[in-house]
């Protein structure tokens, strides 16, 4: 896409102005509340519905290097959190601008580089203030106080689904031997005397207990997360939740996701039912106003905590989760279902009809099934291949020959299902399928391993290493039914669930009738997962809703506004140079205040995405507002920590969510953000150091003093 840079200095600085460009195309993919974007391949006239930085930087033609290198950090913070590339990308554009204002006031670059980096490090060691510690979260989720605004006393629902509306119930399919049907969780009689509190949820988090208790003094820079403390137990029985401010909104959807009987979840039999309740509600947490993924979620929740008997395992098995995705159904069909749920040919599916309630013999293949297929680090005996204009006779017998062979291997074992990991040779798919021997490539390694443990099936490289003790058995394959128990044919493809007795693995089936948003819909369920699982790892989260944000700038600028110091001997020791430390100190206000003004274009962007102001100008008059009275109040965490209890950080009057009262708070991953500030920053100063023009060629000078320098190279 062609990019209108900024006109600041034609001659510098390329880069900065090429990141600052590229980053103001996903100011509308920030916060919860997102603007998909469509985005059109001019060759083939295609579009596809992006709603994620990642999406946005791979559908780009990136040709600089500065495109390049947010390409390669952006993908590295989605590989290893796949959360947190929205911020990335925005505070990427943000921070360059900011550069280039210093560079602008002449700046020396030394300085911008140490005064941002120490900034930001102040930034992350005082935000530590605002962890919150997993334990506590779920003894607040399970033990909130109950607003009268908030819960009525007409009737107890059952299910973690009547927290958000109690008019939709969650669905799972019983177990996968038993007769197809389709039973709701939620079967709690509408009756307040049958209601008690073992059989009704908890209502999500209201508040912290006393604020100062919480809070530590300014200057206390030692790490710690907050306390639970002091909060009044909850009152559940015979309530349920009306309104929720995050949620409400979205709840009039008619979801339905295929959930069992998980009585042992809903009663609480664990000695701890926190731990049992509070990746649920963890998730919803965590899950930024995002239903679909959420419900999703907590049905695979709640599932894997009926199989630990809520023994107090708050873990998710994300090699336990797979996805699977059908175009042509509702959203509403969008469902979890145990076992194996893949697509395959109509060709195929006609074997699968040979095989109903039939236990087949189940082989896996490490590799691809292919005559030429050769594992990693293999020694081929020669290197070079003459390839022939016309294949002769000879060759075609040889690949006869290995299609024969490996059939007769197959036949020979009994095997009736075969799971590859790679690909599969079409000409071996279509003999199989006439031999009734169902074959399924492209299977991931984690539902490979799942199958060999519950099957005894052990995988194998090449088909000559296949013996009697390598085939498992047990597995059965069926037809996918929705809820309704049709089986579903796309035409195309045709879904199909592979199942055995007692395997772990759930399928997550994503449904939608437009192709665009299929994509998105995938994207947008395993962000959760992997938000509650960097969660629980960290076994801490931020406060959300902008709230460590807004200590940032707080603290920014409160260390801009301190008086200058003269450079101290440390400090000229650490830059080798008077003058480099001296320059250091007189530019420091001027970085810091740059610095300052990204987490302020951060904190306006979301709430005009949000709608909680009508434009920028409002929202940083808002932010403005509740800078001064955080700097009023003398310990701006507290005041942060104060309004993110009632539910007023950052909230305008022009919200959606202005109506509902105090709602269900929000909470971010720790890491995940911290990195992707890191990782934003350190980018700009990479891009901000290695920006240089080489001009050659005789008429040097007078390029160097022309306003536009035609001839550049970005190192």
């Amino acid at each position: 896409l062609p990019m209108a840079f900024r006109d600041v200095n034609a001659r510098r600085h390329i880069g900065l102005q090429q990141l600052s460009s590229l980053a103001l195309a996903g100011r509308t993919l920030l916060g919860p509340m997102k603007s998909c974007k469509f985005i059109v391949d001019e060759s083939t006239n295609q579009s596809t519905l992006i709603c994620s930085a990642v999406r946005l930087i791979e559908s780009l033609d990136l040709t600089s290097a500065a495109g390049q290198l947010l390409n390669e950090t952006i993908q590295a913070q989605n590989k290893e959190f796949k959360t947190g590339m929205s911020t990335l990308l925005f505070l990427t554009g943000a921070w360059s601008n900011a550069a280039l204002e210093c560079l602008q006031q002449n700046v020396p670059v030394s300085a911008i580089v140490s005064v941002m980096s120490e900034g930001l490090n102040s930034c992350c060691e005082r935000v530590q203030c605002l962890q919150v510690s997993i334990h506590d979260v779920n003894k607040e989720l399970c033990s909130r106080s109950v607003r009268p605004n908030t819960f009525t006393s007409k009737t107890c629902q059952i299910g973690r689904d009547s927290l958000l509306n109690p008019q939709s119930f969650l669905y799972f399919q019983k177990d996968i031997f038993a007769p197809e049907k389709v039973i709701p969780i939620n079967s709690c009689s509408h009756k307040e005397d049958d209601c008690n509190f073992n059989k009704c949820l908890v209502s999500p988090l209201a508040g912290f207990g006393s604020v100062t208790s919480l809070v530590k003094p300014v200057g206390d820079k030692s790490t710690s997360v907050i306390s639970g403390s002091g909060v009044i137990a909850s009152s559940c029985n015979k309530q349920k939740l009306t309104y929720s401010r995050y949620f409400s909104a979205l709840g009039e959807s008619h979801f339905s996701s295929q959930q069992g009987n998980f009585q042992g979840y809903l009663s609480g039999q664990s000695a701890d039912p926190c731990e049992c309740y509070g990746l649920g509600h963890l998730a919803m947490t965590l899950s930024h106003g995002n239903q679909t993924s959420m419900k999703l979620l907590q049905s695979i929740l709640a599932y894997q905590q009926e199989r630990a008997e809520c023994s107090g395992s708050s873990q998710i098995n994300i090699a336990e989760i797979v996805t699977c995705c059908l175009l042509g159904l509702p959203e509403s069909y969008s469902c979890v279902s145990p076992g194996f749920v893949t697509l395959v040919s109509p060709e195929q599916a006609t074997v699968i009809k040979y095989f109903e309630d039939k236990a087949l013999r189940i082989l896996l293949m490490d590799g691809d099934l292919t005559e030429r297929y050769r594992h990693l680090g293999f020694n081929r005996p020669c290197n070079v291949k003459t390839i022939l204009e016309h294949p002769s006779l000879q060759e075609g017998r040889a690949g006869d020959l290995w299609l024969s062979s490996t059939l007769d291997i197959l036949i020979s074992f009994g095997v009736n299902l075969v799971l590859v990991k790679g690909n599969v040779c079409e000409n071996l798919m279509e003999r199989c399928i006439a031999n009734s021997i169902l074959v399924i490539g492209s299977v991931t390694g984690d539902v490979l391993c799942a199958f060999g443990e519950v099957t005894s099936a052990q995988p194998v490289t090449y088909l000559t290493q296949l013996n009697a003790s390598r085939v498992g058995s047990g597995a059965q394959v069926e037809l996918w039914k929705a809820r309704d128990g049709h089986a579903m044919d796309l035409g195309e493809l045709v879904p199909v669930r592979i199942k055995v007795q007692g395997i772990p693995l759930l399928t997550a089936v994503l449904t939608t009738t437009v192709a665009s948003k299929m994509q998105l819909i995938e994207d947008q369920f395993w962000t959760l997962v992997y938000r509650l699982h960097h969660a629980l790892n960290d076994e801490k989260v931020f406060l959300g809703g902008g709230a460590v944000e807004l200590l940032c700038l707080s603290h920014i600028q409160m260390l801009a506004e301190q008086p200058l110091q003269p450079a101290n001997k440390d400090a000229v020791k650490e830059f080798h140079s008077p003058w480099l430390a001296a320059s250091v100190t007189e530019y420091k206000s001027v970085v810091l205040q740059a610095l300052a003004s990204g987490w302020k274009q951060y904190l306006s962007v979301v709430m005009c995405n949000t709608a909680k102001a009508a434009s920028e100008l409002e929202a940083c008059t808002l932010v403005d507002h509740h800078l001064k009275k955080a700097a009023d109040c003398g310990s701006p965490s507290a005041y942060i920590l104060k309004e993110f209890r009632r539910g007023d950080l950052l909230r305008g009057g022009s919200g959606p969510f202005t109506d509902h009262g105090e709602g269900l708070k929000v909470y971010d991953n720790v890491t995940a953000k911290t990195e992707a500030w890191r990782r934003a920053l350190d980018l700009v100063l990479l891009v901000l150091q290695t920006d240089a023009e080489i001009i050659t060629g005789p008429k040097r000078n007078q390029l160097l003093n022309s306003d536009v320098s035609s001839e550049f190279m970005f190192l």
